[in-house]
């Protein structure tokens, strides 16, 4: 099976996260095709069931001894189908293939598969480890259980940077907002208090920190954090005073800001916005984090992987910055170094999904001569 094979097998695999959509079909059945792809290879793989229906693999092309171990991970989680004409049937047109989770990611996933195979017939000194997980697109269950069990002296994230070195990525936290009311009949004013209403004081105090958010300089590859009211949510019926109402908000964060200092920022708000009535009671809660991630490009993974790839490329790779949210910061907490490198396309998430092929067989190419490089 070729490299450009092994994506289509991968794409016409449904493994949409159902926490996402729930009834979705998990990552069980892309799990065990991915193990027993690896085995046929040559590379010693098991599949472990992280949840009922969701699983990671975990293959390792073991080496001959006393070299460093270097990680490849990605997911092979999708998001749902709605709207995706044919969403499991891989279409290829030129260099181009179609298909839900061609880019995000299975591209990268199966450049990372070929790359460990192929590590395994070369008798390096370390091993070559390769982990498909799942959940990424939710909650990352997968790749916080590789981090509580496995070791590795760095790490490569294949998701699709169009071959230019990823070095940081925003975080985010979830914050809740609870205000709290007095419920009365609608004709009573004198006995209720509008917890809706009194919620618009501290949207605007959203609005006004999301300003000042985006005045600062910021990273230098990420720019400014950002926060926006997500959802909102309240009252009991038409004809009574709300006697709650819930905010929930999202706060994109950089490196150098903490959910300690997240918190904070809405706690103060929300104080303020109480200082200017003395009738708003509110409560703040922060439900989810996700840290930021960033490495500097002087770490040894990061110029092996940029040396390669320059090798490879003709010129040196574009260092950047993602917006988004990926499951190196995981890898990184858990103290393995960690940058993030992978094929291009488009529609991630879209109703049209393409990754192109040329370029998954070029961060193939890159991953195995890093990793030959990395693990002698």
């Amino acid at each position: 099976m070729t490299l450009r094979e092994l994506v289509a097998e991968l794409v016409a695999i449904d493994s949409v996260n159902p926490r996402l959509v729930p009834g979705g079909a998990g990552e069980l059945e892309i799990a065990r095709f991915i193990a027993g792809w690896l085995e046929e290879a040559g590379v010693k793989a098991q599949v472990e069931i992280v949840e009922p229906g969701r699983a990671n693999v975990i293959g390792v092309a073991r080496g001959t001894g006393g070299g460093r171990t270097l990680l490849l991970n990605g997911h092979t989680d999708t998001v749902g189908h709605d709207g995706y004409e044919r969403p499991l049937e891989p279409l290829v047109e030129g260099d181009r293939l179609y298909g839900r989770g061609s880019v995000d990611m299975k591209g990268g996933v199966a450049a990372a598969l070929w790359a460990c195979a192929e590590a395994a017939k070369l008798e390096l000194a370390g091993d070559v480890v390769v982990t498909a997980v799942c959940d990424e697109e939710f909650a990352s269950i997968g790749t916080q259980a590789v981090a509580a069990q496995l070791r590795a002296d760095a790490a490569i994230v294949t998701e699709p940077t169009a071959l230019e070195l990823c070095v940081a990525h925003k975080g985010f936290a979830w914050l809740e907002v609870e205000i709290a009311g007095r419920a009365a009949h609608g004709s009573q004013p004198q006995l209720g208090i509008d917890a809706i209403a009194k919620a618009g004081r501290v949207l605007t105090g959203i609005e006004d920190l999301g300003r000042r958010l985006a005045a600062e300089p910021g990273h230098a590859l990420l720019g400014p954090g950002s926060v926006h009211a997500s959802l909102i949510e309240g009252g009991q019926e038409l004809s009574s005073y709300p006697e709650r109402c819930l905010v929930q908000l999202e706060r994109r964060t950089v490196p150098g800001e903490s959910a300690e200092v997240v918190e904070a920022q809405v706690r103060e708000l929300v104080e303020a916005a109480a200082a200017a009535d003395p009738d708003l009671h509110a409560e703040v809660r922060t439900t989810l984090v996700r840290p930021p991630f960033e490495i500097g490009t002087h770490a040894e993974i990061a110029r092996v992987v940029s040396g390669q790839a320059e090798r490879s490329l003709g010129r040196a790779p574009v260092v950047v910055g993602w917006a988004a949210w990926m499951d190196s910061a995981f890898l990184d907490q858990a103290g393995i170094p960690t940058v993030v490198f992978g094929p291009g396309g488009e529609g991630a998430h879209a109703t049209v999904e393409w990754v192109d092929l040329a370029s998954v067989e070029r961060c193939a190419e890159v991953l195995l001569a890093s990793a030959q490089e990395f693990c002698a």
